[in-house]
């Protein structure tokens, strides 16, 4: 079986190189990743410019561009067979409600599903990496079973995110919906050396909202939370409504 793994943080972060080894547990692996963090790119691609990937000592492969060009390369120049899986991660930061809309990570299963290739997204709620090295046996354990599914869903990415705490502490593992988070004071005004304002996008204070099944309260109770998310974005139940608007010609 062949794996393609990829990332958003960067072909030298921790977590991508912790998913490798939990993905050749089962197949042949090929990393093709940014070279630099990509974090917050979406599903973006590098259109006014030439991407130049590079092969690194270890074989794998780092790229100028954002996490869906890796997807892109890896699938149609760098692999010599078509992967059978798309993995990204693991990410350093959980994913999770409107995260997703952003998050390059979930951007490198998204485009893997796009091409007809399941895509598998899987982050981790803590940067602290010592923790994150704990669930080496598990993340395996997890690729094994996923992997072992016969027939994966059309337009399904599965969305997982691993509780920041030791892999030995996890409750268990809950099926979960994208629950829903507001940023205050994400804005920071500033002035740069010569005087001009500029503007800081980052940080602030997050509220989540979501009841026992959303994604957030798993995570929060010690479960890791795996969220089946569909790439159709078409609202069917909404179909009669915008028709009463009278809209068509």
């Amino acid at each position: 079986m062949n794996i393609l793994v990829s990332n958003d943080d960067g072909i030298l972060a921790p977590g991508i190189a912790i998913l490798a080894e939990a993905c050749r547990s089962v197949g042949q692996v090929t990393v093709v990743a940014p070279d630099r963090e990509q974090s917050g790119t979406s599903h973006s691609l590098t259109l006014h410019r030439p991407l130049r990937p590079q092969r690194r000592h270890d074989g794998s492969f780092q790229v100028d561009g954002t996490p869906t060009d890796c997807v892109l390369l890896a699938v149609g120049a760098l692999m010599p067979e078509r992967p059978a899986f798309v993995f990204s991660g693991v990410n350093h930061g959980a994913n999770m409600g409107e995260d997703v809309l952003y998050s390059g990570t979930v951007s490198v299963a998204m485009e893997g599903v796009t091409l007809g290739i399941p895509g598998v997204a899987i982050s981790f709620a803590s940067r602290e990496i010592e923790i994150l090295q704990s669930y080496t046996a598990l993340l395996g354990e997890l690729v094994r079973r996923i992997t072992s599914v016969e027939i994966f869903p059309k337009n399904m990415i599965l969305n997982i995110n691993l509780p920041g705490i030791d892999a030995g502490e996890v409750k268990g593992v809950r099926v979960t919906k994208l629950g829903s988070r507001f940023f205050s004071e994400g804005l920071t005004r500033m002035k740069d050396p010569w005087g001009k304002e500029v503007y800081w996008i980052g940080g602030g204070e997050i509220t989540w909202t979501g009841d026992a099944d959303s994604d957030h309260q798993a995570v929060n109770e010690g479960y890791i939370s795996i969220t089946p998310l569909h790439m159709d974005l078409t609202s069917y139940g909404l179909f009669e409504t915008v028709r009463g608007w009278a809209l068509e010609g």
